[in-house]
């Protein structure tokens, strides 16, 4: 069952792949999501956050030609638990779907598919222990 207190930022200039991707999360029982357009947008709600997203999906395009790397942003940054970056031939990144040690992973898709997303998803969602399901921090499905 999914967690739904999972906390998803997804960042694309295209409205029409936000609205994609959103979907495709819905049809995993995922509902916690916030969509953002631009750079500046996915800088500032990352930066100024006060709790970090569970995961952040970003077209890398978004990034092209501002200098920022997106794999060094997403690994180094204390308010993304993981993220998937898309469209990763626009930002120079490896040419293959790969699953990047620690929390990020790449691909070249245009737009993430629902396979992706849920074996995405199967990495993020991790069921919650039995020990710790008891917890009275634990009702409604949050985590600590």
């Amino acid at each position: 069952m999914p967690n739904k207190a999972l906390r998803i930022l997804i960042a694309d200039e295209q409205h029409f792949h936000r609205m994609k991707i959103e979907r495709r999360l819905n049809q995993l029982g995922y509902y916690r999501i916030a969509p953002v357009q631009s750079l500046d947008e996915l800088l500032s709600v990352v930066e100024y956050g006060c709790e970090p997203f569970d995961l952040v999906i970003i077209n890398a395009a978004l990034t092209t030609g501002t200098g920022l790397d997106p794999l060094a942003f997403c690994q180094d940054n204390q308010q993304i638990r993981h993220a998937l970056i898309y469209d990763a031939q626009q930002a120079g990144l490896p040419a293959l779907f790969v699953a990047q040690p620690g929390n990020v992973r790449i691909s070249q898709d245009r737009v993430p598919d629902q396979e992706t997303l849920e074996s995405l998803m199967s990495r993020v969602d991790l069921p919650i222990p039995l020990s710790e399901r008891s917890h009275p921090w634990h009702q409604g499905g949050l985590r600590a």
